[in-house]
């Protein structure tokens, strides 16, 4: 190459790289006929021909037969509720358009690492409906590099489903709901199976339910994309049978649409109605949450004593008032975990019920910013909250700065003192909560002990069975002993007659014939089949025994927590500051849930005496 620049040098002025370039693009020269036996065999060169020329066209996919079939005439009047998104059926890092159907999360403070959720207010008993969704915008907030390897993938998360009243928010996550998510795989009770398209960004996705027995396809859920099937319709699980279904969408670091019609967005192949068009016979509308009788929503202060009752009288609440959200450390922790976050199961000392150890791995799940960004956005959602802080609760300076932060026009701040002898609905759930504990503990323990029982029989027939094949095989070996034994004797005693000149006939040697049926004998017994013994028979799948609260146990109205809701350490220089909330405080409204507020402050100074 380089030679044939030199001679053209005075001519062309190609560089090496420049005719390098010119005949990669010319091609490569005609190949010469290859002589003798170095051209190519005949049949090669038709294979490459018959490759190189018209190849037989691939065969076309077989379609798909959409059995899904046109809506019937109206089953009934439609319902005259639109269909919206309550507060309560929203999480709290849910914000909401006036108009369009918008719903946005909140992503900063460390909310960028929670999933948020939203049920619609009807639910689909009957019939076939279908509504949609579209990711308007997807989020890329600030994340911090140290919880990179922490957060659950993708980032960004849709996943779109039905649900039950008043089940988790988070689709897929319990028995009560099923959904898609963006990968196409469809989940329930974590399970997740891969049967649909992927889908993302401007595309509109639909989800259709079908719950109409004399339809085609009854009792499965569907997925369509821009109008076009992805998935193949997918039985509902028996668990959601016969239960209306609502809407519902589940979303991290997006922003999404969701259209409940009347008219659809993307048609479907098939006529089909949306939610808002359903007939009234066919869904449950869930009515709106009523207005505060005073005009305004409450934030309480739940003031009680730690591991008196505290998150037990929470929960209890929170189940009887589900307009209430709790506000907590442990509220945080949960939602986490929930949002496929995982914490190391490990008890630190210095973890409480109060402040649980977040070991997430992520610094912004653990500096409190989540409930700052949720105290800054409170104003504008229509809910009444619950600020569970035992120890800050407790103590008046603390209640101070608590009260600063939560001074939001149009809420009403109320102090709810918990002390002294609890009412007897609290007694009597803590009490359930104190045996349904027991029981647990009493049938682990049990399922253990089976487990060891069997363990220990299935030992000892293994030994037994290693017993009998040791016998058996020394049965073989004293036949085959006694055998070559007789045969030893035999052959030595035709030698001795051999050498007398005589004729040995074993048939008239009564020792040998002694022999030859101790032979046989030792031969039968160690082939013939052995007994099996009457093996114990295992014992049927038994009922765990039922358990019962003592004596001390029911005359106690508080359980005992595995975790305290205090440190040692925080209680022991703390519970001296402790005291009940006074009307010069700030607070709106005091309430003695209890006891008067005479036996409280009494009752709290006996516990402080104590505790010294």
């Amino acid at each position: 190459l380089k030679q044939f620049c030199l001679q053209r040098r005075g001519r062309d002025r190609f560089c090496p790289r420049q005719l390098l370039l010119h005949r990669c693009a010319a091609g490569p020269p005609a190949r010469p006929d290859l002589p003798g036996d170095m051209a190519e065999p005949a049949a090669k060169k038709a294979k490459i021909e018959v490759a190189q020329g018209d190849a037989p066209a691939a065969e076309a996919p077989a379609e798909v037969v959409e059995r899904e079939e046109d809506d019937r005439a109206q089953r009934g009047p439609a319902i005259k509720d639109a269909v919206v998104f309550h507060p309560r059926d929203t999480t709290i890092n849910v914000m909401e358009s006036t108009v369009g159907g918008v719903l946005m999360p909140l992503t900063h403070g460390g909310l960028q690492y929670l999933l948020a959720g939203a049920r619609a207010s009807a639910g689909v008993k009957s019939g076939r409906y279908a509504f949609e969704v579209k990711i308007i915008e997807s989020m890329c907030p600030a994340d911090d590099p140290m919880a990179r390897q922490k957060v659950p993938m993708p980032r960004t998360q849709l996943r779109v489903g039905f649900s039950t009243a008043g089940s988790s928010l988070f689709l897929g996550e319990t028995e009560d709901s099923v959904c898609f998510d963006t990968e196409g795989a469809l989940t329930h009770c974590r399970a997740k199976t891969q049967c649909a398209g992927k889908f993302g960004g401007d595309s509109v996705v639909a989800v259709l339910l079908n719950m109409d027995a004399g339809r085609p396809n009854a009792n499965t859920i569907s997925l369509f994309r821009d109008g076009v099937r992805i998935s193949q319709p997918q039985p509902l699980p028996e668990k959601l049978l016969g239960k209306a279904l609502y809407p519902t969408v589940t979303f991290k670091n997006c922003a999404v649409q969701v259209s409940f019609g009347p008219t659809l967005l993307a048609p479907l192949p098939f006529k089909c109605s949306s939610v808002q068009q359903a007939a009234a016979k066919d869904v449950v509308v869930s009515p709106a949450p009523k207005a505060p009788k005073s005009g305004q929503h409450e934030i309480l202060f739940p003031v009680c004593l730690p591991d008196e009752g505290t998150f037990d009288w929470l929960d209890m609440f929170l189940e009887s008032n589900p307009d209430y959200v709790e506000l907590s450390d442990r509220a945080i922790a949960v939602w986490a975990e929930r949002s496929g976050i995982v914490r190391q199961k490990t008890l630190s000392p210095a973890s409480s019920n109060d402040k649980p150890d977040m070991a997430f791995g992520i610094p912004a799940l653990g500096d409190c910013g989540i409930l700052r960004v949720l105290q800054s956005v409170t104003q504008v959602q229509e809910r009444n909250f619950v600020v569970m802080q035992v120890k800050a609760n407790l103590v008046k300076q603390e209640r101070a700065e608590l009260l600063s932060k939560w001074s939001l026009p149009g809420f009403k701040k109320v102090a709810l003192v918990l002390m002294a002898t609890p009412k007897a609905d609290f007694k009597s759930w803590s009490q359930a909560l104190s045996l349904k504990a027991k029981q647990e503990a009493s049938d682990a323990e049990f399922r253990a002990k089976k487990e060891e029982d069997k363990k220990r029989r299935e030992t000892e027939l293994r030994k037994k069975q290693l017993e009998k094949e040791k016998a058996k095989a020394l049965k073989k070996q004293q036949a085959a002993a006694a055998a070559l034994k007789r045969k030893m004797e035999v052959e030595k005693r035709k030698k001795e007659a051999a050498a007398k000149g005589e004729e040995y006939n074993e048939e008239d040697d009564e020792e040998m014939k002694a022999l030859a049926a101790e032979a046989e004998d030792a031969e039968k017994e160690a082939e013939e089949p052995e007994e099996a013994e009457a093996e114990a028979d295992e014992p049927m799948d038994e009922e765990p025994p039922k358990v019962e609260l003592t004596a001390d146990e029911k005359k106690s109205a508080f359980r005992k927590r595995p975790v305290p809701d205090l440190t040692a350490y925080v209680l022991s220089t703390t519970f001296t500051k402790f005291s009940v909330p006074d009307s010069d405080e700030g607070f709106d409204e005091i309430r003695h849930e209890w006891a008067s507020a005479a036996k409280c402050k009494e009752y709290l100074r006996h516990w402080v005496s104590d505790k010294k």
